[in-house]
């Protein structure tokens, strides 16, 4: 008996099929209509009509003719990088980032502000609003492209359904209304996530896991969160909050500083970049020879992460001491999560990338000395392409999955 399809079901099978054409396109193009059909298994009649439908929302563009066939030349397809731009924007807790970047995740523009807790949640907010602003400005003046959406990466627990920060420990915010601020602000399509959820996305589009299907992305800053990339889809969990890798439990002596979430051992803080700091501290109280006091002094500079990675660069060893001791204890968190995901890589980013040269060694020799042999020579660990603005960058690819999982949700170009 052949099945009736009503209405509903042939609306949502063409959009799973627009879906799908895009998302090969944008692993593999160049391709013509029939390598497409070839590889998605529609027919090529389905397969022109898609093709048109996102012709129709700029999304795609011809970009040659393919002649290796000996026959009629076909043509080739890509991703048009100038189908929109879109607005990144990363909340992190001591700084405000925005980037403005092309459909292929160019950045055009950008911007970076420091940001000081003490000031208040509403004050911060009033300041990413004026950043997207000055986003949407350079957006007129530069590219004058319509904008696609606006993806926010938060150092939080999130609910990201409705776009609500639900808790952050390191700002102690609590049940922040994102999306509704942002949208609302805009009138754009706004999607929120947690910051190395945003990263382990932005790495999979167009980083270094863009290959893989399972890996962990480590979001190392003021505190540790993790993505866990699973079967080609960022794992949730049960209500939605996995990946805070950084409140596991690594040493819970009562005579430790708690942690920011309120308990005492949490991972995040023997690894974060206040941990490199206080290691520091410790090896300049007791007069041990270095550059860093000179250095701070001839910068005018309380100790900072820069400041520290500026002597390990020149050798100076209580520097390099202090980033390898903090390697160690970043490696023996890296050996847990092998140990229980037996990932293809992990890949770590955010503010401590860029200390990864000097962090990777320890990390790496921690990894050998504590994980299981046969899983750990599975899983390389590797750098984050975008080091600092990994969850910059991982908002933008917040924007960019929703397109390429939804393409029927942009609209039509006017005179397509």
């Amino acid at each position: 008996m052949r099945r009736r399809y009503r209405s509903g079901d042939q609306k949502l099978l063409r959009e799973i099929n627009l879906s799908t054409v895009l998302r090969r396109l944008y692993e593999g193009a160049p391709l013509s209509r029939a390598r497409l059909a070839d590889m998605t298994g529609l027919n090529k009649t389905t397969v022109s009509s898609l093709v048109e439908a996102l012709f129709e929302r700029g999304l795609v563009r011809r970009v040659g003719l393919d002649t290796s066939g000996g026959g009629r030349p076909a043509t080739l397809l890509d991703l048009d990088p100038d189908a929109g731009c879109i607005l990144g924007l990363a909340l992190g807790v001591d700084f405000v980032s925005v980037v403005l970047t092309d459909f292929g995740g160019q950045v055009r523009w950008r911007q970076r502000l420091e940001a000081d807790p003490s000031e208040g949640q509403e004050a911060i907010i009033a300041r990413i609003l004026r950043l997207v602003d000055e986003a949407r400005a350079a957006n007129r003046e530069q590219c004058a492209k319509r904008l696609l959406g606006l993806g926010l990466a938060v150092p939080g627990i999130v609910d990201v359904q409705d776009g609500v920060m639900i808790f952050s420990p390191n700002l102690q915010w609590r049940d922040v209304p994102f999306r509704q601020i942002l949208h609302e602000h805009t009138d754009l399509p706004v999607f929120v996530d947690n910051d190395a959820n945003a990263a382990a996305v932005g790495e999979h589009l167009f980083g270094v896991a863009r290959q893989a299907q399972n890996f962990v992305f480590i979001f190392a800053g003021v505190g540790i969160g993790g993505g866990l990339f699973l079967k080609g889809e960022i794992y949730r969990g049960a209500t939605g909050f996995a990946g805070e890798i950084g409140h596991t439990n690594y040493l819970s002596e009562s005579y430790r500083a708690p942690c920011r979430c309120g308990h005492r051992g949490c991972w995040e803080t023997f690894v974060n970049q206040y941990s490199i700091l206080r290691r520091v501290r410790s090896r300049l109280v007791v007069g041990r020879d270095s550059l860093i006091p000179g250095l701070m002094e001839g910068q005018d500079s309380p100790l900072t992460l820069p400041i520290i990675l500026q002597a390990a660069d020149a050798g100076d060893a209580e520097a390099l001491g202090a980033l390898s001791e903090t390697g160690s204890a970043l490696g023996l968190g890296v050996a847990n999560l092998v140990n229980i995901f037996n990932p293809e890589m992990v890949v770590v980013g955010g503010l401590l990338g860029a200390a990864g040269r000097h962090l990777l060694p320890a990390v790496e020799k921690a990894v050998a000395k504590t994980t299981l042999p046969e899983l750990q020579q599975q899983a390389r660990i590797l750098l984050s392409a975008f080091g600092p603005d990994a969850s910059v960058m991982g908002a933008v690819a917040l924007v960019i999955e929703a397109i390429l999982s939804n393409p029927g949700s942009i609209q039509p170009i006017q005179g397509q």
